[in-house]
């Protein structure tokens, strides 16, 4: 049993949690977008708490904040995000910087413990200007030229003019230095109800979904809605509707027993009621955390689109715009989430995959990496009704933190 005088101070990060909530407020979220003037507080209040962990405190230059350690020993990095989606919840992100300050607060001053607890705050979780670009920048795949190119999604600002308004233009990005960290762990609401509905205080993640991202483009001919027979229409839209029909009719067959699909947008061209859209677009994303069932279900999409594109009366292009490899999570920091969930919190936890991205999935290409989740209340997130319980947090906590020991080899 862990030393009690030593553990996760339950009041705490609550307190911190509910000063990040503030932040940024919005109805009992938040909307803190990436480079926001919220975001930007919110990386101030933790460059401000660090010290207090016996942390030195920086900023690089693409926005990660970084505390790190003069403490000897191993170290241990652990960290999350600041920043949120639009319109979004309170807890995706901060919630796991919480956490790891906690967690350097409590092991740093432990005099027994050899080592330390480092914490980061990634940039750019949520892709206001592309996927993971703190984490990535990171971990070194990301280039000058890729911040060049970067534009916010909502506004369409560059990055370059974002850096500069945040007063890091010109910094350097601070990389993964090898061997400095026994490993990685993040800690993170659920974002679904497998917790919550199993009455259970944590998942041990053992793995991260690879996501991979199609935009597929359908032509045909704009004309008038009044006046073009229907049998001599090229409806770019129609074709469209049915493609998503086929989609979901065909790939059952080929997919793995965690595959999802989506398509999030669609956009019709002109987009007018009296006029025939003369070509649609939309997004697909596929997830799996298998590699090997993605490339057959990409197959079986190009090949639907020449099938389409073969009878008419449109054409359909895919293209591919993201590739994102799954993660397995180390299993020894697996085996100690579930020990100090045996210790913390009853052994209520289940091994579970990640239907979500995180940081940690690029931070497991250089180093041992590991995810605790907490329970969601109904699994709502990307929402600013998204809540998890205060216990449920404080348990998470205390979890975490004995993790981290265990980890450290305390």
């Amino acid at each position: 049993m862990p030393d009690t005088s030593s553990r996760a101070n339950g009041e705490r990060v609550l307190a911190d949690l509910n000063a990040l909530r503030t932040i940024g407020a919005y109805k009992t979220g938040v909307h803190k977008p990436t480079f926001s003037e919220p975001h930007k507080l919110s990386l101030d209040w933790l460059v401000r708490k660090l010290p207090d962990a016996g942390l030195s405190a920086a900023i690089d230059g693409i926005g990660n904040v970084f505390g790190t350690s003069a403490k000897s020993g191993p170290k241990l990095l652990a960290g999350s995000h600041l920043e949120s989606q639009n319109y979004a919840g309170w807890l995706d992100g901060p919630l796991g910087v919480v956490y790891a300050l906690e967690a350097a607060r409590v092991l740093n001053a432990d005099p027994s413990l050899k080592g330390a607890v480092e914490v980061a705050a990634w940039c750019d979780e949520e892709g206001h200007f592309g996927h993971f670009l703190g984490s990535r920048s990171y971990v070194g795949q990301v280039t000058e030229a890729d911040i060049d190119a970067a534009r916010d999604r909502t506004s369409g600002r560059t990055m370059r003019d974002a850096l500069t308004d945040m007063g890091l233009a010109g910094r350097p990005r601070i990389a993964a230095e090898p061997g400095r960290h026994v490993g990685y762990l993040e800690a993170h609401i659920e974002q679904g109800d497998t917790l919550e509905s199993g009455r259970l205080a944590i998942g041990v993640v053992t793995s991260i979904v690879g996501i991979w991202q199609y935009q597929i483009n359908f032509v045909g001919e704009q004309n008038h809605a009044g006046t073009t027979r229907m049998a001599a229409r090229k409806d770019a839209g129609l074709a469209l509707a049915k493609f998503c029909v086929e989609i979901d009719a065909r790939f059952p067959d080929t997919s793995g027993p965690r595959t999802v699909w989506t398509t999030g947008r669609i956009a019709l061209d002109p987009g007018a009621p009296s006029i025939i859209p003369g070509a649609a677009e939309m997004l697909f994303q596929i997830r799996d955390d298998d590699p090997s069932v993605v490339p057959r279900l990409e197959e079986l999409l190009r090949s639907m689109a020449a099938e389409v594109s073969a009878n008419g009366p449109c054409t359909v292009t895919v293209e591919k715009l993201r590739t994102g490899a799954p993660a397995m999570m180390n299993a020894g920091i697996q085996d100690a989430i579930e020990a100090a969930s045996k210790a913390l919190a009853g052994g209520r936890s289940v091994r579970m995959p990640s239907g979500a991205g995180h940081d940690a999935q690029m931070l497991a290409t250089v180093m041992p990496a590991g995810m605790l989740f907490v329970p969601s209340i109904g699994g709502v997130s990307h929402h600013w009704t998204e809540n998890t319980a205060d216990a449920d947090i404080v348990t998470g906590a205390q979890v975490f933190v004995d993790a981290c020991r265990r980890i450290l080899g305390g």
